[in-house]
Order: structure tokens, then C-alpha cells, then sequence
């Protein structure tokens, strides 16, 4: 009988293993993937949009060459942790299930080569994370091997005609490093620009790549369909239907619920956020009110 089991093996996964090691419970860690697997499927050479304290956990420093670190950096870091505190993470095990009632649960796993296992835990602890299942488009076409919810890097891209379908964060740095690297790199948003949420130092570049030319850029407009070797646009001006070899949807993420509702978790429509009784949410607050970083 384990003290508890920690669905996910990411940061905060790990932090929560951490925090039952300290306190000489028994715990286990898996994760469907690797470890920290929704860090690892980042951009290559991805750079975070914070410092290097923010992303400690264990009381572990982390050290960055730059003033903010990088996808690496993380990945080595996060192992160091897990090392350090010797977690029992029993990666590429995904959690089928669990049945049971506080104190006494029954956990289902499969392993990487397909057999199942079912371990006992007093607690489960869910820390799933947020980057499971890409927004689709919701588009014919959307299930040719040339469309990607996940980019990676631009090099085998090089020379070929590259729709980035989205206007944050991600959108914006996968076409700059495509169109650094030789692709001809079109990029389609619905809205009237890019998001306000675009970094600082981001922004000036991509409006720059756009207006020069370098970049095209439809606003205001949407993927009506994708064909092998083309795709056609709805713009304000009308159908358009240009070259294309490959196309990155970087729409945005959002949480698997289908694990979590069917073991009683119940979310809000609007927001996806799990519905809280009064005491749990004022815990809840409390919490962000000591950590606003989490928020």
C-alpha cells in the first residue's frame, strides 16, 4: 500500500512528489510519456518567458546561462531534480484508472510494452497538466500527415511552402524561425493582428518580417480547407488559394477532462476549470494569494 500515486511526472508532479519524500510518505510517479513530457515536446530551441527561480521546485537552484533559460536547460534541470531526490517516476506507464474511496484506491496502468499492472495508494494525486489535445480546426483536410499541432524546429523545412495557422506566442516564433531558416512561411489569423500577449521583443520582429514582405500575413481570415498540395483561405477579400507543403496549427492547447470527469470531476463549460466546493476554493485562493506566479 502506497501513500499516494501522482498522475504525471511534470514539474508539478515532480514538486508533489517531492513534498510526500520530505515527509517520509511512499508515493509513485507516472506519466504516459516522459519525463516532464509536455517540456520535452516544446520547440527545440525554445526559449521560457520567465527567469530561472520561477520554474525551481525542491529548493533545488537552477542556473541559466541567460537571463532566461532555455528548453535544455529545463529538461536537465528537472532530471537533476528527480535525481536528487530519488522519485520513483515509472515513465512511459500510462494510468487507465483507479477505483476505490479515499484511503483505499485500486490504480490500472499499462506499461510501454502493453502489460497491465494495479497498484493500491491511500491518495491519488492528479497533476495531468494543460498540453494534451491541440484546439482543432475543424477543417476537411486537417488529418493530412502535413498538419501539425506541435512544432519542434525548423530545418526540414527548409524551401518548402509553410502555412503557421495562429496569432500568440507560438505562432509568431515558429514562423520567424521557419522564415530564418528558408521556408516561405505564410501565417493566417482571424483576428485584425497578432495577440497582445506576443512578447515585447517578439512583436517589432514579426511586424517587421510582415511588412517588409518577407512574411505574408492573412487577418481577418481562416483555413477553409487543406488539400496534399494546397491550401484555400477565407479571406475578407474572398477565397484564396495558395501553394503548400506543410502546416503548423499552433491554435492552442487544452487539458484531456475525459480522464478526470470519468472519476467524478466535474468542470465549468466556459472555462474548463474543475467546479470547487466553498472549502476548496477558499484554499484555493489562498494558495495563489502567497503564489502569484501560479495564478
Amino acid at each position: 500500500m502506497l501513500d499516494a500515486v501522482v498522475v504525471g511526472a511534470g514539474p508539478t508532479g515532480l514538486a508533489c512528489g517531492i513534498e510526500l519524500k520530505r515527509r517520509d510518505l511512499t508515493a509513485k510517479l507516472f506519466d504516459k510519456g516522459c519525463l516532464t513530457n509536455s517540456l520535452y515536446n516544446y520547440p527545440t530551441h525554445m526559449t521560457f518567458f520567465t527567469t530561472p527561480e520561477l520554474l525551481e521546485i525542491g529548493d533545488i537552484p537552477m542556473t541559466s546561462l541567460g537571463e532566461k533559460p532555455v528548453r535544455t536547460e529545463a529538461l536537465k534541470y528537472y532530471r537533476r531534480v528527480a535525481e536528487h531526490y530519488r522519485l520513483d517516476i515509472h515513465q512511459y506507464e500510462r494510468v487507465l484508472g483507479f477505483e476505490g474511496e479515499d484511503g483505499d484506491f485500486a490504480v490500472d496502468t499499462e506499461d510501454r510494452l502493453g502489460e497491465r499492472h494495479r497498484y493500491r495508494a491511500r491518495k491519488i494525486i492528479l497533476s495531468t497538466g494543460y498540453y494534451d489535445k491541440p484546439n482543432l480546426l475543424g477543417v476537411e483536410g486537417e488529418d493530412l500527415p502535413k498538419v501539425m499541432h506541435y512544432y519542434r524546429e525548423a530545418h526540414p523545412y527548409y524551401g518548402h511552402d509553410v502555412l503557421v495557422v495562429g496569432g500568440k506566442n507560438s505562432a509568431a516564433i515558429a514562423a520567424l524561425e521557419l522564415h530564418w531558416t528558408g521556408a516561405r512561411v505564410t501565417i493566417v489569423h482571424r483576428q485584425t493582428s497578432f495577440s497582445d500577449s506576443v512578447k515585447y521583443w517578439i512583436r517589432p520582429n514579426i511586424d517587421n518580417r510582415i511588412k517588409s514582405g518577407e512574411i505574408k500575413a492573412y487577418f481577418e481570415s481562416r483555413v477553409a480547407r487543406i488539400d496534399p498540395a494546397s491550401v484555400t483561405l477565407e479571406t475578407p477579400e474572398g477565397l484564396a488559394t495558395i501553394p503548400n507543403d506543410f502546416v503548423f496549427a499552433m491554435t492552442g492547447y487544452r487539458p484531456d477532462t475525459s480522464f478526470l470527469s470519468r472519476h467524478g470531476i466535474e468542470f465549468d463549460a466556459s472555462t474548463q476549470r474543475p467546479r470547487l466546493d466553498s472549502e476548496s476554493l477558499a484554499r484555493f485562493h489562498t494558495f495563489y494569494s502567497a503564489y502569484p506566479q501560479y495564478r
